[in-house]
């Protein structure tokens, strides 16, 4: 890691504050910014504290800038992030859940929800997965969650309760019309 103190000249910095104020992306927006503030003589430890981020990656970020002083390359390439944790074997297990009933895996309920799908999840594959992790992959399977509508018997006694049921069938029409 690169401890001396960074300088830029007036076009070097020019240039950063130019990317700053033209681009749409928060991460190049705060990577140009670590460097404009560490050029300007704060610590990278205190930028790291003001931008959230941790000291080393406040000097990778300087490392990569001064490689060649161009603040193009303080532009991230796409990074696909952590791999994912589902399997077939997972994909499968949660297929098969879903066309049975909770209640005959043991559990007193009616439908699935994440929770329960979560702990069958976790015996089986031993993987902790994330509720949100388990909706993403609901949602990129066709599944679509709907809340449940609670039924209830109908209410034997309803044609008493109504005005104007055929057993009580209120005031009579008028037979002629009025004028």
């Amino acid at each position: 890691m690169n401890r001396q103190p960074l300088t830029l000249t007036a076009w070097q910095r020019r240039r950063l504050r130019s990317q700053l104020h033209q681009t749409q992306n928060a991460r190049l927006y705060r990577r140009t910014l670590a460097i404009l503030e560490v050029a300007q003589g704060q610590s990278p430890t205190q930028v790291a504290r003001s931008l959230g981020v941790s000291r080393r990656m406040v000097y990778y970020w300087i490392e990569d800038y001064t490689q060649r002083h161009d603040p193009a390359d303080l532009i991230l390439d796409y990074s696909p992030g952590r791999p994912t944790l589902w399997t077939e074997e997972a994909r499968t297990l949660v297929q098969e859940l879903l066309t049975r009933s909770p209640s005959e895996r043991g559990y007193y309920a009616m439908n699935w929800t994440v929770p329960l799908l979560q702990e069958e999840l976790r015996h089986a594959t031993g993987i902790c997965f994330a509720d949100d992790t388990i909706r993403r992959e609901l949602h990129r399977m066709g599944y679509v969650w709907k809340r449940p509508r609670y039924v209830l018997d109908a209410d034997p006694e309803v044609e008493k309760k109504t005005p104007h049921s055929p057993a009580n069938p209120g005031i009579a029409a008028p037979e002629r019309v009025v004028g």
